[in-house]
């Protein structure tokens, strides 16, 4: 247990659903930060965030962006190209960076969390993110790290509790903690229910196989797994 009361950052996805409840099952949270950025997914994904603060009595917030789709450009984004099929680690998933959103967030984040006198701020980084994301990168979130912790007279402190975990750890994870995964959302393309193909799609669904956890997830296709890039 810490003393230390954090903030969270939460998408509604299952990774930061995860490191909500891993977090309030280790000392206090004083607010889930949620951001509404123009993505394809955000209006599935923010329902999910809302439905788990008020399960378990966590103040959530909503931090609009609506300057990222006047001036970034990314498949991602409302507006953008389709979402590309295929594993995460491809290389066609860099149609889906969108720039220097982890560091727009985070900073957003550490702002929020200094006001409100949390020294923790969680974010659901883990081993298996991606390295073609370069706001992903450990030299970038150890930067960042510094950053923040410079950069506040709390000198608050970016928590990665899953950065030893791959997905599937974060699910089995997830599981112990008695996580409705039903209330997560993962699928980039933002539509009834998830795809089933896309990059997240395909990760989602490794994470619930190699975890031996059922995946309570509706799929609109479940072709077999592709194989991750060498």
């Amino acid at each position: 247990m810490s003393d230390t009361p954090a903030i969270v950052l939460l998408s509604g996805g299952m990774d930061s659903v995860t490191a909500l409840y891993h977090a309030h099952a280790s000392g206090p949270v004083s607010v889930a930060v949620s951001f509404d950025y123009g993505s394809k997914h955000n209006a599935k994904e923010l329902p999910m965030a809302r439905w788990h603060c008020e399960k378990i009595g966590i103040r959530h917030e909503v931090v609009h962006l609506d300057f990222f789709t006047r001036l970034f450009q990314s498949h991602l984004l409302t507006g953008g190209a389709d979402i590309p099929d295929g594993h995460y680690a491809e290389e066609t998933m860099k149609q889906t960076v969108v720039p220097f959103r982890n560091g727009i967030m985070l900073a957003i984040a550490a702002g929020i969390a200094e006001n409100a006198g949390a020294g923790r701020l969680v974010i659901a980084a883990h081993a298996g993110d991606h390295a073609i994301y370069p706001d992903c990168r450990e030299s970038f979130m150890q930067g960042m790290a510094q950053a923040v912790r410079e950069g506040t007279y709390a000198q608050v402190e970016i928590d990665r509790p899953f950065i030893a975990m791959d997905k599937a750890a974060i699910a089995r994870r997830g599981h112990e903690l008695g996580i409705d995964f039903r209330h997560t959302w993962s699928c980039y393309k933002g539509g009834d229910i998830h795809c089933g193909t896309c990059g997240t799609c395909v990760e989602r669904r490794e994470a619930f196989l190699l975890a031996g956890v059922a995946d309570p997830t509706d799929y609109l296709e479940t072709p077999p797994l592709p194989q991750a890039p060498c």
